[in-house]
């Protein structure tokens, strides 16, 4: 059973950076598209950038793009989000998520939902 673990939130001055790690367990991450969500207080849970763990193709939402990157380690053990620029807007709790189906990594698959989910980290972001 694959289970993800989030780190590396906190709080952040506006214009800041902040690196989240996804760290898989239970099961290899290969063939697995891995996603970056976040909620905002008040707000639904939007997909924000997500990842083919075995063709690297990536999808990013227009409010990410220049700003937020996502990447993998050599052992496709652990997904990484990079946001730089962070502002305010960008505050909430961010989770990461996998589904195995091939090459779900879309903007479509935000909205079918993804399999497994982590628990999730704050983000928050002063103005």
């Amino acid at each position: 059973q694959l289970q993800l673990v989030e780190s590396g939130g906190g709080l952040v001055h506006s214009g800041g950076s902040l690196r989240l790690s996804c760290a898989a367990s239970g099961a290899p991450l290969d063939g697995y598209a891995i996603a970056w969500f976040r909620q905002a207080p008040d707000e639904e849970r939007e997909g924000v950038i997500c990842i083919n763990n075995d063709d690297g193709i990536t999808y990013i939402k227009g409010f990410a793009k220049g700003r937020f990157t996502i990447s993998r380690d050599g052992a496709k053990t652990t997904v990484y989000l990079q946001m730089d620029r962070l502002t305010p807007e960008d505050t909430g709790m961010y989770y990461c998520a996998a589904d195995r189906r091939t090459h779900y990594c879309s903007a479509v698959a935000f909205y079918q939902g993804y399999r497994y989910w982590g628990p999730g980290i704050q983000v928050t972001v002063s103005s």
